[in-house]
């Protein structure tokens, strides 16, 4: 099953693996793909995916999460046409590239905020400065469309609307007490993320795939967080309003994820270990996943979804997304970690070759890395990050 094609909007994905967009945290200061960003996404292309989704990519300067996040601009771009160019020429079978767009909002390098929200300001407080104003968010339709428009002229068969892990329009969504037009009712708060859509859709060609990656529920406690009842637990009944809309907005590809890695990183990477013990088994998390896919698919089974969580399984990782594959859960299967711990597991497992020890250890020294500023990738297996992480923790 993982080896069929699956025609969306008359593109052709030649298998049903997908690369999960990973940040690295090492583009040049414009934005631009740097050396590491190169070398990881060359090695994403020998590694025989069927899609490989870009990593988050700022639709402004205020809108990254550190001067070294991805960025495309009219003075950039040339450089991502040439990056996908040498991909295409390096993969065996034509690949789909989707680039993932985003305002970082809170996790901003300076923070940009829907609300004020208790729980996240535990951590980090603000002022009432960073809290965005709707004049503010009035511009950035303009702004994801103009990144569309540049993304799909650099080459990408597809765009990303990102709304997940407490991002911008993620965290619009539970926007419940905030005043004016983009809070307060259903409507409201979900008509940034759905007048992102519009522009993008309108500035690409009719071709362009239209993807989203949702955060279908933050698991914080509501007020404070979507798709959540007041103790944190599942509550997808806004969620699948909003999937309706989206369905009927004409998105092509739901990429599933669920919690927000700056509170909850357990729940969207369950992990073996890491650096802190989490409140709850990670077979709770993977069959939140489960549960969250198979609810989607059965209501919207026109809509292509990707499939999130796999890398726990380490060398059984693809069994695993066969049976979900088998089973009707979802149309594709999203591998993140274990995509960077080794880019080329997909291929040894078609060859016969894959080596479980090679297999990303699920420790999240990755995130580590990011958290501390530095470039992100595996700290296990490749050693220029494993030296950054005894550096950084010396």
């Amino acid at each position: 099953m993982i080896e069929k094609e699956l025609t969306i909007k008359n593109t052709v994905i030649n298998n049903r693996v997908v690369f999960q967009p990973m940040e690295g945290c090492d583009c040049g200061e414009d934005g631009a793909p740097g050396g590491l960003t190169v070398m990881k996404y060359l090695k994403a292309a020998e590694g025989g995916a069927g899609v490989v989704w870009f990593e988050a990519c700022a639709v402004c300067p205020e809108g990254r999460t550190n001067v070294r996040q991805m960025m495309i601009t009219e003075q950039n771009a040339g450089k991502f046409r040439s990056l996908l160019q040498m991909m295409r020429e390096i993969a065996k079978e034509k690949q789909i590239y989707i680039l993932q767009l985003t305002h970082s909002g809170r996790q901003s390098v300076v923070p940009l905020c829907a609300y004020h929200n208790s729980v996240y300001e535990e951590k980090r407080p603000v002022t009432d400065e960073n809290i965005v104003t709707d004049e503010y968010l009035d511009t950035l339709p303009d702004k994801y469309a103009a990144a569309a428009k540049l993304a799909v002229e650099a080459g990408f068969d597809g765009v990303d609307i990102k709304s997940c892990h407490g991002y911008l329009l993620q965290e619009l969504l539970s926007a419940y007490d905030r005043p004016g037009k983009y809070g307060g009712s259903f409507e409201n708060r979900t008509r940034l993320y759905s007048d992102c859509i519009g522009a993008v859709k309108a500035a690409v060609p009719d071709g362009t795939l239209i993807c989203t990656r949702l955060g279908v529920s933050d698991m914080v406690p509501y007020p404070n967080g979507f798709g959540c009842d007041e103790n944190g637990k599942l509550d997808l009944s806004e969620p699948d309003r909003l999937i309706d809309g989206l369905v009927k907005r004409g998105i092509d590809i739901l990429n599933v994820t669920v919690g927000n890695p700056y509170y909850n990183p357990h729940v969207n990477r369950p992990y073996r270990k890491g650096a802190y013990l989490p409140p709850e088994p990670p077979e709770t998390g993977l069959l939140r996943f489960r549960t969250v896919e198979k609810h989607i698919k059965n209501r919207y089974p026109s809509l292509a979804v990707v499939g999130s969580g796999l890398s726990y399984y380490r060398g059984k990782a693809v069994d695993e997304a066969e049976k979900l594959l088998a089973d009707g859960v979802c149309d594709l299967v999203g591998f993140g970690r274990l995509s960077i711990a080794y880019p080329e597991f997909y291929n040894d497992y078609l060859n016969g070759s894959l080596d479980p020890g090679k297999c990303c250890l699920c420790c999240s020294k990755c995130t580590e890395l990011m958290r501390g500023k530095r470039e992100s990738g595996c700290a296990v297996f490749n050693g220029y990050y494993r030296e950054s992480y005894k550096e950084m923790k010396r």
